[in-house]
Parts: structure tokens; C-alpha cells; sequence
């Protein structure tokens, strides 16, 4: 589908500010997959559950695909409350999952009891595609087996407070600790989009923590037990604690991110085009940002950077609601760009929120671009390239680069490194501490910086060969500009060396694609988001309303057992 309105600019949108203020949309991973799901009707089934009354044991949570089925492995555990920690460090969890290809055996569940809890220590095959673990919100899941067992349901307030009955601190896959690399399955149609096979694991480990919680009320309670009402259940999403561990992905795979961005960009630009035709659309826009706002007043955090924008961002959409029925010409066809071009007077968190709006109402328009969210990461050196022609390919991609003055020591203050322990990304004071000779080539503004200052006192007709032998510190680099030459958003256009720079914003660029809410930063360092809060369980997926389960708002608090 042509497009009358250009694309934003690489520009605009791949700054940290921007980044670091996005929200989930509905091409967003976990969206796509639920509609995979109702697509295709992937059948869910219990196949083992072998837990005492405390909930501690074996569970087997199979989905059936039209091809093959994967199985979530859940060993839950007794744990000492001082071992239970969110921090990498950690080496103990309430539960530990594998998600497994296809159906295991008795053998398969046996080796992995023995190596799922161990997790970076324990030994994987490739029959096991993810591997994750995951800690209990220790006061909400107790709360709810008390109601639960007394034959109420539990309290609407602190379910609204906390979101979830577990939070996951690691999902590994694609190869890691000896899972399946991602060639394995990368020709499934199921797994073409990004993160796929994460996404179904998490999803299962919400069904999962249902099973337990609903389980352990009713061995406690006997006859007088209840279900957890389905409302209730929609509303328990999967925690998750997501550090550093996350952001050098997005410098690693650069074709990938111009793909998710370009898809994005391509989605809004397709919707600010498209002329309204149906005037019922617009009551119904109003009465989802209604919703929306009211799902906004729930999120609240400690944080007081994260939290003031969040209290902007509800003035926001309280200024956007009178918008529209005062400012916004609603009887006008070109509605959506409108809208658009209104939205740009608010914060970067409410012009994007409002482009994420936008897009739930033209799945239509937009969808089909959620079978783009994939690359290759190949990239060659062209050692034949002159170096006037490198140059020209500098000033025309990286013009960016210039906006930095690394002649201040602040502009390249930091350094990004693995930890020997945990092999966990972490980083370092470049001017204050050790180890910056062990330093991941993040810093892309610095290199291209480094690599132009190099450049100064060769020829234009000697070439990238030559230069590469003298100097191969940048032959990495000049692969990567040769290789993105027309990836307009594979670059983050900022400086991650800065003593400035907040990871967080990087953190919460990927989670907002993959279908994230309720960010709430613990430092500049990581964050707990909720995944899949408001989605439909398993069986509710064939009849479930798929267009606006995003953004939830509490049940009702006179919800019923």
C-alpha cells in the first residue's frame, strides 16, 4: 500500500528521548502472536501436573500449532526468602522453565528437573528453545489463595497495584547456554516475527501461574474454593525485571531494528494517509482514549523522573479528549493526520501513546506489515570502496555523529563490558575504572568520530582495503556503515558513551515492541514491566476482543466467584 505522507524522520524517532518513550502498539510482538493464535487456532492443553499442596513440582503446558506443539517444562520450587532476589546474581527462584520442542518425554522432563533449576549452570540441548525463570509476587499470590480458599475472590486494589503473581528475571533463547540457536527454527512461519518462541513461553508461564495459584487455594480451602474469576484472570499479566542485560541487542543487529522501526513508521505513515470514511470510528476512538486515561491513572511508580511523566502524560490525553470534541475537525476525511499534527503540541510520551491509538483502529491498514519483523544480520566489508566515497557515505548517514563534542572526556565518560561472573552486560566509568580495554563496540557516535579523525590523511582514491591494513581497529565499523548504507533506522542516532545516557530509554524501546506496560524504572539501570496484562487466557483467545486488550484498566470491584 503507497503512502501520501512521508515516513518520519531517522532522525526524530531514533533519539533516546524518543526511544525511551514509546509505547506497545498492535504490531508489537505479543499482540501479533494472540492473532496468530485465533488465526490459525492453536489448541492449549494441560499435559502434566504433578504438584503438592504448597505447589511445589512438575507442570507440563503444551500448545498444539497447526505444524507442532510446544511444551512449557515448569519446575516450581520451595524458596528461602533471602534467596529470592530480581538481581542477575541470583541463583535460586521460585520457578524455572524450558520451553521445549515439541512433547517431552518422561526421560527429557527427568534431565531437565536436573538441570532447569540450575539455569546458566545447567546443561541444554536443542530440544529445549528457551530457557527462564521466574519469582512470585510473594504478598499478592498469597493473598489470592486466601480468598480464593475462603471461597472469595481477592482484593481488587492490591491486584491493580501489583498486576501479575510472578515476574520473570531472565528468558533466554536463540542458542544461549546451549538452547537451540535461532537457525533451528527460523523458517517456521510461527517464528519469522522477532522474539516468537519468548513470547509463547511467557504466555504460557502466565497460564501457568494461574494453574498454581488456583491449585494451592483449592487443596487450602477444600469444597468452599473458588476459580479466580475470569475478569481477574485477564487482568494477571507476567512480571518481568529487565536490565542491562537487554540493550547491547539493539546496537548487535542494526538490520533487525530498521526493520521494527521501518514497519512502525511505515504502519503510521499508512494511517495519517488514509482518509476516514466511517464517522462511528470516531466515537469509538473516544471512548477507547477514556479507557486509556483511566488506565493511566493506575500506573503509578516510585520512580519521580518516570512518575512526573507519567502525571504529564495524563494531562496529555485530558487535553487530547477536549481536543476532540473542540479543536480536532472530526468531520474532516483527513481525521487521522489531524490528529497526528495535534498530538505534536504534548509530550514524546503522549505523541507517541497517541500514534499507538492511532494504529488499534486500522489493523486493517497495518497488520500485514507484522510479517516484517525480521532480518539477517550479515554484514561484509567492501575493501574496493574508495575512501572519498567512504567519506561521502559518512557525511550522508552519520551527519549525527557531529552533534557530539568528544573532545570532552563526558562525551565518552562510559563503557559497556561483560561481567566475568554472569556474562551480563555492565557499565563502567572509562576514566575512573578498569577494564575499558575489555570494552563491546557500542559506542558507534565514538567510532564513526574515531574513524573520521583516522581518516584525515588519506587520499580519496586509495581505498578502504588499504586503510583497513593499516588500521584494522576500524574495519568493523566500516563494515557496519557499508552494510547500512540504506537502513535509514538501523542506528541509534545518540551517544551511549555519554555520562548522560539512561539505559532505560534503551530498555524501554524494546519492550514497548515487544508489547510491554506499566514501565516502572527501579534506576537508569533496569526496570519491571508487566507482560500480557489484560490478554486473554487460553481458552478465551477464538471469542476474545484482540484489538484492545492492551492498556488495561482494573476489574470492576464487584466481580463475582
Amino acid at each position: 500500500m503507497n503512502t501520501a505522507i512521508p515516513l518520519r524522520s531517522p532522525a526524530d524517532v531514533m533519539r533516546l528521548s524518543r526511544m525511551g518513550s514509546m509505547h506497545a502498539t498492535r504490531l508489537s510482538f505479543m499482540p501479533t502472536l494472540l492473532r496468530r493464535m485465533r488465526r490459525e487456532n492453536w489448541q492449549f492443553e494441560r499435559i502434566r501436573f504433578d504438584v503438592d499442596k504448597d505447589g511445589f513440582g512438575t507442570t507440563v503446558l503444551a500448545v498444539h500449532t497447526p505444524d507442532r506443539t510446544y511444551s512449557l517444562i515448569a519446575f516450581s520450587h520451595a524458596l528461602d526468602p533471602e534467596q529470592r532476589t530480581d538481581r542477575v546474581i541470583a541463583e535460586a527462584w521460585d520457578a524455572t522453565f524450558n520451553l521445549f520442542d515439541g512433547v517431552p518425554t518422561d526421560a527429557d522432563i527427568e534431565r531437565l528437573s536436573g538441570n532447569t533449576p540450575l539455569q546458566e549452570s545447567g546443561r541444554f540441548l536443542a530440544s529445549e528453545l528457551v530457557l527462564a525463570r521466574a519469582n512470585k509476587s510473594v504478598r499478592l499470590f498469597n493473598n489470592v489463595v486466601e480468598c480464593l480458599a475462603k471461597g472469595q475472590q481477592p482484593d481488587i486494589d492490591m491486584l491493580c497495584e501489583v498486576g501479575y503473581l510472578m515476574r520473570t528475571t531472565a528468558v533466554y533463547g536463540n542458542g544461549k547456554f546451549g538452547c537451540a540457536d535461532r537457525a533451528r527454527t527460523a523458517s517456521r512461519d510461527e517464528t519469522q516475527s522477532a522474539f516468537q518462541l519468548e513470547m509463547i513461553a511467557v504466555y504460557l508461564i502466565r497460564w501457568f501461574t494461574v494453574c498454581l495459584v488456583e491449585h494451592v487455594a483449592s487443596v487450602k480451602g477444600g469444597e468452599q474454593a473458588v476459580p479466580l474469576d475470569p475478569n481477574l484472570c485477564r487482568y494477571l499479566g507476567i512480571g518481568n525485571a529487565t536490565g542491562l542485560g537487554m540493550a547491547p541487542f539493539l546496537i548487535r543487529h542494526p538490520k533487525l531494528i530498521h526493520r521494527w522501526c521501518k514497519a512502525r513508521e511505515t504502519a503510521l505513515a499508512r494511517v495519517r494517509s488514509a482518509a476516514l470514511d466511517d464517522k462511528t470510528i470516531i466515537e469509538k476512538f473516544k471512548s477507547r482514549l477514556d479507557h486509556i486515561r483511566k488506565h493511566l491513572v493506575e500506573w503509578n511508580v516510585a520512580d519521580e523522573i518516570q512518575q512526573q511523566r507519567v502525571l504529564t502524560l495524563r494531562n496529555d490525553m485530558t487535553h487530547f479528549a477536549l481536543s476532540l470534541d473542540n479543536e480536532i475537525d472530526t468531520n474532516d476525511s483527513s481525521f487521522w493526520e489531524n490528529v497526528f499534527q495535534h498530538s505534536k503540541q504534548y509530550s514524546l510520551e503522549g505523541q507517541e501513546l497517541v500514534v499507538s491509538i492511532m494504529m488499534e483502529f486500522n489493523g486493517h491498514l497495518i497488520d500485514d506489515l507484522a510479517d516484517t519483523l525480521f532480518d539477517e544480520e550479515r554484514m561484509l566489508l567492501n575493501p574496493a570502496m574508495s575512501i572519498g566515497v567512504l567519506r561521502d557515505l559518512l557525511k550522508t548517514h552519520y551527519q549525527w555523529v557531529n552533534s557530539f563534542d568528544f573532545s570532552d572526556q563526558k562525551a565518552s565518560d562510559r563503557f559497556w563490558y561483560y561481567s566475568e561472573d554472569k556474562i551480563e552486560p555492565r557499565l563502567g566509568k572509562r576514566y575512573e575504572e578498569e577494564g575499558a580495554e575489555l570494552e563491546m563496540p557500542l559506542g558507534i557516535a565514538y567510532s564513526i568520530h574515531l574513524l573520521g579523525v583516522t581518516l584525515t590523511d588519506w587520499l580519496d582514491d586509495q581505498t578502504v582495503g588499504e586503510f583497513c591494513m593499516q588500521h584494522p581497529e576500524h574495519r568493523h565499523i566500516i563494515r557496519r556503515a557499508q552494510s547500512l548504507e540504506q537502513l535509514d533506522y538501523a542506528e541509534v542516532q545518540d551517544n551511549l558513551l555519554d555520562t548522560t545516557m539512561r539505559p532505560i530509554d534503551l530498555l524501554r524501546f524494546k519492550l514497548a515492541f515487544f508489547g510491554a506496560s506499566k514501565f516502572d524504572p527501579k534506576s537508569d539501570l533496569w526496570t519491571r514491566i508487566t507482560m500480557y496484562q489484560g490478554a486473554p487466557m487460553p481458552h478465551e483467545i477464538p471469542t476474545a476482543n484482540l484489538d484492545s486488550w492492551m492498556f488495561p484498566v482494573s476489574p470492576s470491584a464487584t466481580a463475582t466467584a
